[in-house]
C-alpha cells in the first residue's frame, strides 16, 4: 500500500539509530500525561529529521484531530498532520492509495500470536471528563461479518488471542442490528480455527449485557478476564462524572459478575481528583476497593480537558499534590491486593500463553494477565535458548511457584 522504494517507520519512541525515508508517528490526545509523550515523541522526530536520519515526519491520531492547526504553527518542521478520519489523505502523502479490498488484512505490531480487533468506532456516551467523544465522534459499530474475515485473516496468519478493544465494547451492534451484539459476536469469533483466547477490554458498567457474562463463563475459548472502568464509587463523583451508574448499582453488578463467572479475573480503572472528589469521597473509594478486591486495577489523576463538560461546568479544586497523594494511597492498596491475588495461585498449575525469551527466562501470560497492562509469569529456559524460541506463541501448563505484587514465577511442564 505504500509507494515503492520507501522505507516507512512507524514507532512510538524514536532512537538515535533511526533510519527511514518517512518517520509516521501515531499520537494521544485523551489525557495531558498522553498529550505531552505525543509532543516529546514529534520533537525527537524533527530531531531526526534534522541530522539526516529521517527525510520526511509525517504525524497523525487524536492529538492531530483536536490540534492540527496549532501544532502547524508551532512545529512547522513536519511535513504533514493527519487526524484520525483521514487515511486517505495520509496514505497520499505516503504515494499509496486506499484499497477497500485490504480492509481486513493487517500488518501486526504486535507479536505474531496476539493482536488487538477493534470491533467499533467512537462513543455516544456522555462522561464529563472524557474528549473521545470530540475527538472520535459517534458510536460505529464494524459489521460483524467484517470483523470475523479480519479474525480468520489474523487467525491464518499465526494469532492465538483476540483482544476486543473499543471506546465501548458493550455498546457493540446497537447502530447496526438495534440491539447489543457483543455476545453474539464473541461466540462467532470463538468458532474460528486457530484462536484459542478471547479477551474482552473497556466494558462500560452501566446496562451491562448478562448474556456476556454467560458466554463467558459457558465457552472454554473466551477468558474469564474482563476489563470494565468503574472510574468511581462515590455517588457524588459519578453524577459530576456522568457515568449513568450509581453506587448500589455498581456494587450490584460486580456481585453478579463475580457470581455468574466465579474464576473471573477483573481489571478496572479507577480516577482521582475529579471536580467534586472530596477527602470523605475518596475515603468511601480506598473502601470500596479494599472490599471488591479487584485482582487488576489501575488508576489516573484527572486532567481537564478543554471542550469536555467538565470543563466547562467545574473548576479543577483539586491540586496536583492532592492528586498524586491519593493516587499514591490507591495504588499501594491495590499492590496489596494484587500481592495476596498472586500468592492465591502458588502451587497451583496454570496454562501461559508464552509472549517471548529473555536471557534464561521465557515470559508468558495466563487468562489472567493482558499484554502490557498487568503482570507477567516468568520460566526458567527448559532446554537452551535457541530451541526455546520455537516456544514462542505456544500454549505451556507452568506450576506457579513463586509470587511478586504483580508478576509470577513458575516451572514448566514438558
Amino acid at each position: 500500500m505504500v509507494a515503492a522504494g520507501y522505507r516507512v517507520l512507524l514507532e512510538q519512541e524514536i532512537s538515535a539509530h533511526t533510519q527511514a525515508d518517512v518517520l509516521v508517528l501515531n499520537t494521544c490526545g485523551f489525557i495531558q500525561d498522553a498529550k505531552e509523550e505525543s509532543i516529546e515523541a514529534i520533537f525527537a522526530g524533527v530531531e531526526a529529521k534534522k541530522n539526516g536520519s529521517v527525510q520526511r515526519l509525517l504525524v497523525f491520531g487524536c492529538l492531530t484531530q483536536r490540534y492540527a492547526q496549532t501544532l502547524a504553527m508551532e512545529i512547522p518542521e513536519v511535513d504533514g498532520f493527519f487526524g484520525v478520519n483521514d487515511p486517505d489523505a495520509l496514505l497520499k502523502a505516503l504515494g499509496a492509495a486506499w484499497q477497500p479490498d485490504l480492509k481486513t488484512e493487517r500488518i501486526l505490531s504486535t507479536p505474531d500470536h496476539y493482536a488487538y480487533l477493534k470491533i467499533s468506532e467512537g462513543c455516544d456516551r456522555s462522561c464529563a471528563y472524557c474528549a473521545i467523544p470530540l475527538i472520535r465522534g459517534g458510536h460505529v459499530s464494524t459489521p460483524e461479518e467484517t470483523l470475523v474475515r479480519e479474525a480468520e485473516f489474523l487467525a491464518a496468519k499465526g494469532v492465538r488471542e483476540l483482544i476486543l478493544v473499543a471506546q465501548d465494547t458493550t455498546f457493540y451492534g446497537i447502530d447496526l442490528y438495534k440491539k447489543r451484539m457483543l455476545a453474539s459476536l464473541m461466540e462467532r469469533l470463538a468458532q474460528i480455527t486457530g484462536i484459542e483466547w478471547i479477551r474482552l477490554h473497556y466494558a462500560y458498567p452501566a446496562s451491562f449485557p448478562e448474556e456476556v457474562l454467560e458466554m463467558m463463563a459457558a465457552h472454554p475459548k473466551i477468558c474469564s478476564y474482563l476489563d470494565i472502568p468503574l472510574q468511581h464509587i462515590s455517588n457524588k463523583v459519578l453524577t459530576a462524572m456522568r457515568r449513568s451508574i450509581d453506587e448500589a448499582q455498581t456494587r450490584r453488578l460486580v456481585d453478579k459478575i463475580r457470581k455468574l463467572v466465579p474464576d473471573i479475573c477483573l481489571r478496572t480503572t479507577m480516577m482521582v481528583g475529579h471536580p467534586g472528589e472530596d477527602k470523605r469521597a475518596f475515603e468511601q473509594l480506598l473502601s470500596f476497593v479494599a472490599e471488591a478486591r479487584f485482582e487488576r486495577l489501575g488508576a489516573f489523576c484527572y486532567s481537564e480537558e478543554e471542550g469536555t463538560p467538565a470543563a466547562q461546568l467545574y473548576r479543577d479544586t483539586v491540586s496536583s499534590s492532592v492528586k498524586q497523594e491519593r493516587y499514591g494511597r490507591l495504588m499501594e492498596l491495590q499492590s496489596g491486593i494484587s500481592f495476596a491475588y498472586n500468592r492465591s495461585r502458588v502451587g497451583k498449575r496454570e496454562r501461559v500463553l508464552i509472549d517471548r525469551i529473555m536471557p534464561g527466562r521465557l515470559v508468558g501470560r495466563t487468562q489472567c494477565e493482558s499484554p502490557e497492562v498487568d503482570g507477567e509469569i516468568y520460566t526458567d529456559l527448559p532446554f537452551e535458548m535457541e530451541l526455546c524460541k520455537n516456544l514462542i506463541g505456544t500454549f505451556r501448563e507452568v506450576a506457579i511457584k513463586e509470587a511478586g505484587a504483580y508478576d509470577l514465577y513458575g516451572m514448566m511442564y514438558l
